[in-house]
């Protein structure tokens, strides 16, 4: 089984294009994503031969073995894959993923490229628990779909939230996980937002795609920010163009090929 390992902001995705969908898959991702007895990833990615003029289709498996309907990062990651792969230069992608069609334009196949992601249409999400609103019942809180599930929740100070504590007691609120985004604004021209971020099967990471878009939307709607929102998280920065179907401008990075026998 050939693999390509990239990382969006320090968020890490073993990716393998191929033509039909391994056994075991699940087992296989928990395994080769454990960073103690595997290859090491938040995430495995197989890039499926696209149908219906989609040029790729996406699937995700989270280190714990889940499947992951979208991820932002790592369809930037999978694009790179592929381009790198084809040799194609500049080039604009159609991805379909379980959360829907993705246009992807990458500046290049280079081992650094910045990567353009339409992300769809936002939808409301599964709603704030009632526990979770008790808790929060002083702050601005808030769900979204981007395809995937989003919690997002607006803190004076990001960098004091307890993430192991929490975002284990509220994703258990949820029967199928929700991807939790903690942010604060102190920016006065209204352009930037820090966040930090729990993901769904993977536990505390250094960044997620749709969890900074997701974030945008909710802190615009808000009156947080404006339509250009820049969103800082542990791992690095990326932008954020909200609209009726918000843009993702942001970097994957190659890091290596590996071959394993399954």
């Amino acid at each position: 089984m050939q693999l390509t390992k990239h990382h969006g902001l320090g968020n890490d995705f073993l990716i393998c294009l191929t033509r039909e969908e391994p056994e075991r898959i699940s087992e296989l991702a928990s395994q080769m994503c454990d960073r103690r007895t595997g290859i090491g990833a938040d995430g495995l990615i197989l890039g499926l031969p696209g149908s219906n003029g989609a040029d790729l289709s996406m699937m995700l498996h989270n280190s714990d073995g889940s499947f992951a309907e979208m991820s932002g990062n790592g369809i930037r990651c999978l694009a790179q894959a592929y381009a790198m792969a084809n040799d194609t230069g500049p080039v604009s992608l159609e991805i379909d993923t379980a959360g829907g069609r993705r246009r992807v334009a990458i500046d290049g196949d280079g081992p650094k490229a910045q990567i353009t992601v339409g992300m769809g249409a936002v939808g409301p999400g599964p709603g704030v628990h009632d526990e979770i609103g008790k808790d929060l019942r002083d702050s601005m809180v808030g769900t979204a779909d981007l395809g995937n599930p989003h919690l997002v929740v607006v803190v004076d100070d990001h960098s004091a939230v307890d993430m192991t504590d929490l975002g284990a007691r509220y994703e258990a609120f949820y029967p199928d996980g929700i991807n939790i985004e903690w942010i604060s604004v102190s920016d006065k021209d209204l352009t930037a937002i820090d966040m930090v971020v729990w993901e769904r099967g993977v536990g505390i990471s250094q960044a997620c795609g749709t969890g900074a878009t997701a974030a945008a939307v909710r802190a615009h709607q808000w009156g947080l920010v404006g339509q250009e929102v820049q969103v800082q998280m542990p791992g690095g920065v990326v932008q954020v163009l909200v609209g009726e179907e918000p843009t993702l401008i942001g970097p994957a990075e190659y890091v290596g090929a590996i071959e394993i026998s399954v």
